[in-house]
C-alpha cells in the first residue's frame, strides 16, 4: 500500500459519518477531490465498516512496514 500522510487522510475523509463502509470512504475521498492514490489506498482496505480509529490503525500499520 502507499503511504498516505495523515493530513491527506483527513482531508480525503472530511465530513465522513461513522461508522462507514469502504466504499462510502471511496466515494467520500473521490467526492472530496483526493489524490488518486489515496482513493486507491482506501480502496485496498478489507471490505468493512470502519471507525475513523480503524482507517488510521489500517494506514498507521501500512506505514509501520
Amino acid at each position: 500500500m502507499v503511504h498516505v500522510s495523515a493530513a491527506a487522510l483527513a482531508a480525503a475523509l472530511k465530513g465522513a459519518k461513522f461508522p462507514a463502509s469502504k466504499d462510502d470512504l471511496v466515494q467520500l475521498a473521490q467526492k472530496n477531490e483526493a489524490p488518486k492514490e489515496v482513493v486507491e489506498a482506501i480502496r485496498n482496505l478489507p471490505d468493512k465498516f470502519y471507525t475513523m480509529a480503524d482507517v488510521e490503525r489500517a494506514f498507521s500499520k501500512e506505514k509501520a512496514k
